[in-house]
């Protein structure tokens, strides 16, 4: 079976959207996530998030990678899409205003 190229999506992601949108709370997305991912995709996704928070609060490249473990590609790859993107500010702003 051909592996489908990196531009081409996954038929399914528009419903595993879907599904994530529709967790009700923090203890329905645990659930949720504890079965779909494994333990190192997990840990991945955490770690990911933890830098998104730590570059947004501008915090140096390095230090990151001191206090995360990640590389700095990651931590590069993190800024560029909070940068660029608009996944990552639109839920630190949703964070941001929930915690005000």
């Amino acid at each position: 079976m051909p592996t489908p190229s990196p531009e081409k999506k996954p038929a399914a992601l528009p419903d595993l959207y879907g599904a994530i949108a529709s967790l009700r709370d923090a203890d329905e997305a645990e659930a949720f996530l504890t079965d779909i991912c494994t333990p190192g995709e997990l840990r991945a996704l955490a770690e990911r998030w933890r830098t998104v928070q730590l570059v947004n609060a501008e915090i140096p490249y390095r230090k990151i990678c001191e206090m995360t473990g990640v590389s700095t590609a990651t931590v590069t790859r993190v800024a560029r899409a909070l940068n660029e993107g608009s996944g990552y500010k639109a839920l630190i702003a949703r964070l941001q205003r929930k915690r005000s």
